[in-house]
């Protein structure tokens, strides 16, 4: 097959003058250009665009966004580029990311102006998902390659890539296949085009063939550099989300405002305290308020010494700690019922520094409007003169209070600011309870809590409550009224499957429900075939997306069959298949978390109110953000800030934050992070390619496929 290529090209000296840069003068200490630490991100609209801009954001990353489908957008130009500030000249973006290697209409003015920045001010460019052709620096796929679905497939890692931009992997990056009925992914896979300085970084086995293909690789020409990306992806797959980091670092040079890591934690609920046990045959939880059934006998679940003794080894195989929510009286209660025998908090508390603590209240009392009961499903009781009855001031408070007493009497090592309230009562709840009690805000403020917990699934965002911050929660679907798996396994059968198959009918009500059953799970083996590698995905999913919040389970998990564990070792051992040693899970207890989330709004409104500014001249990085907001960002290890190292080690990096007294602060650079050398001489040449082909869009790609536990 003969293709023709059509090119433009220009010498750089002719658009030199309008880029800002003076001829010849590039590296010259006293004209060294500014760079701004923002990226230019250039959308078609489609996935691969919105996946980077997506990461870009929950980092806090500042980009510019210009949608090509969009009429009106500004005209990418010289002057939209580069200008002087101060008599320097200035490059506006230390990246550019496009759909794919030329996305304009052919004889477009845009594709000259952005090669000829990138060729100035030695600026990368991202092609999201571009055509393998030479004008990439890959043979046409026809020519020994593949274009077709890699679903399923194991992709790896190259020795150059864990040498560059994706050391933190271990190696293998697996692609989801959620649905074999439904196409997620479409590549293009090839090896270079003759001739071609292209180093691959991701590839995967060319089906029939016994080489590999390149997925992301390195294209460099006419002093220009490229991350050639030619698999399709969103925001949410895994293969996306393990790469994600490694596209941001190569183009930013690991020198960017924003920071990712992979965080997880686990808050188990109702620590000294028994858990009411689901009835299969009554298809209800004897002792809650919603289980009427005269035939109801409550038949609770509670840990033992010995699921103690488990849970520390478990601690001590996977170097990470359990966040445990104690409810004293649990304690209490039991020493009062077994003339003052309790073995399980004897060795909790013996234990006690092995783990971190929370109050989850003295009683786990229900602290927003008082429940009517008399109705299934309760409702909140009202005045004579029909206004809500509320929980009082003072009981919230007592709850608080009294458990933190008890903490403190067992020498339990407490951050007397942290709270998480049963069932997170006290906040909203739908359809129930439409507003926080009054008296929460109040209760907290009393008793100096600084942050308290909230389901992720009511109440997704932070929030002020009196003196708290709220701090969302992941409830993982591991039941807290199930300590054996056949037990877990019915309630969810129950739950999941139709009315005319014995199940509740919740998904025929609500049909967007992801977790519906065909048909129920098989009682002996369900759990492990379908539950644990399903919510194992689910976890691993908010790991991979830079996501501080905690997940939380209950003391019943870890008692009798000790249903969680497997879930957890999934979790865990499933990332450390997948990570370098360098870039350890960031396990922090509730207070650490919600710091975490506050910071982040609070830049990423500095950053959408524009107070931020960034730039980096030679060695140097200045930022400048408004007094009382902590500065985030990531750099090479060795960066100083006024002598000391910047920020904590992590991923081949260092990122952290610092806070800002609104003037500016100086990041200097090691002299291993050198910038790249820009070509000002005037003399080379912009070569612009034809505009690059239309590539395959899978309809699983475009649109989120839910996970399913056989894939």
């Amino acid at each position: 097959m003969k293709r023709t290529t059509r090119t433009t090209v220009l010498t750089v000296g002719a658009l030199i003058a309008a880029l800002g840069l003076p001829a010849g003068a590039a590296q010259a200490d006293d004209t060294a250009p500014r760079i701004d630490l923002r990226v230019l991100v250039v959308s078609d609209g489609g996935p691969a665009t919105d996946a980077i801009a997506a990461e870009l954001t929950a980092a806090g990353t500042p980009y510019t966004e210009v949608d090509l489908t969009q009429a009106g957008r500004p005209v990418i130009d010289a002057g939209f580029l580069a200008d002087t500030v101060d008599g320097r000249p200035r490059a506006k973006f230390q990246a550019v990311v496009l759909p794919n290697d030329n996305p304009f209409a052919a004889g477009s003015t845009e594709m000259t102006a952005l090669a000829a920045y990138e060729q100035t001010y030695a600026v990368p460019q991202v092609d999201a998902y571009t055509y393998a052709r030479p004008e990439a620096g890959l043979q046409y796929p026809v020519y020994g390659g593949y274009s077709g679905s890699v679903d399923g497939v194991q992709a790896g890692v190259t020795a150059a890539g864990q040498a560059g931009p994706f050391g933190y992997l271990d190696g293998a990056v697996p692609f989801e296949d959620n649905d074999p009925a439904v196409g997620e992914s479409y590549a293009y896979l090839s090896t270079p085009a003759a001739g071609a300085d292209f180093t691959s970084y991701v590839d995967a086995p060319i089906p029939g063939q016994s080489t590999r293909g390149s997925l992301v690789g390195e294209y460099r020409h006419d002093g220009r550099r490229e991350l050639v990306v030619t698999f399709v992806y969103n925001q949410y797959q895994q293969q996306f989300r393990l790469l994600a980091r490694g596209i941001v670092e190569w183009m930013t040079g690991g020198v960017h405002l924003g920071a990712s890591r992979n965080y997880f934690a686990v808050h188990v609920d109702d620590v000294f305290a028994a858990d009411d046990r689901w009835n299969s045959t009554l298809n209800c939880t004897p002792g809650d308020v919603d289980c009427t059934d005269p035939n109801a006998t409550p038949d609770p679940i509670r840990m033992t010494a010995a699921d103690v003794d488990y849970a520390t080894a478990w601690q001590t195989g996977h170097d990470f700690t359990l966040d445990l929510a104690y409810n004293g009286a649990g304690s209490v209660d039991q020493r009062e019922d077994n003339n003052g025998v309790d073995a399980l908090a004897d060795k909790l508390i013996a234990d006690r520094n092995k783990f971190r603590w929370i109050n989850h209240t003295y009683t786990h009392a229900f602290l927003g409007c008082v429940q009517d009961t008399a109705v299934v499903p309760w409702k909140c009781a009202t005045n004579a003169d029909g206004s809500t009855r509320w929980v009082s001031r003072t009981e919230i408070s007592d709850e608080i209070a009294n458990n933190r007493v008890f903490g403190q009497t067992a020498g339990l090592p407490l951050a007397d600011d942290e709270l998480v309230t049963g069932e997170h009562s006290g906040l909203k709840v739908l359809p129930q309870q439409p507003t926080d009690n009054p008296n929460l805000a109040l209760a907290l403020t009393d008793n100096g809590i600084g942050w308290t917990g909230s389901d992720n699934s009511r109440d997704p965002g932070p929030r002020q409550v009196g003196s708290a911050t709220t701090v969302p929660r992941y409830p993982m679907n591991v039941f807290y009224n199930a300590g054996h798996a056949a037990e877990q396994v019915d309630e969810y059968n129950w739950i999941y499957t139709s009315r005319a198959q014995g199940g509740s009918g919740i998904c025929e009500d609500n049909p967007a429900t992801t977790t519906c059953l065909a048909a129920p799970l098989d009682t002996t083996t369900g759990y492990a075939d379908h539950i644990v590698p399903l919510e194992t995905k689910i976890a691993l999913g908010h790991v991979l997306s830079n996501d501080p919040k905690p997940h939380f389970i209950h003391q019943s998990n870890l008692a009798e069959d000790r249903i969680a564990y497997p879930v957890l070792n999934g979790v865990l051992d499933g990332y450390d298949a997948l990570f370098a040693a360098d870039t350890p899970v960031v396990n922090l207890r509730m207070k650490d978390v919600g710091t975490e989330l506050k910071r982040r709004a609070a830049w990423a409104a500095a950053l959408q109110a524009g107070s931020v500014t960034a730039y980096r001249i030679g060695d140097v990085v200045t930022v400048e953000a408004p007094a009382g907001v902590d500065v985030t960002a990531t750099v090479p290890t060795g960066t100083t800030l006024a002598g000391s190292a910047f920020g904590t080690a992590y991923a081949g990096g260092a990122s952290g934050w610092t806070p800002s007294a609104g003037s500016a602060l100086g990041l200097t650079l090691p002299a291993a992070a050198a910038a790249p050398a820009a070509d000002a001489s005037g003399t080379a040449t912009v070569t612009v390619t034809a505009p690059a082909p239309d590539t395959r869009l899978p309809a699983g790609v475009t649109e989120q496929v839910p996970y399913t536990a056989d894939n």
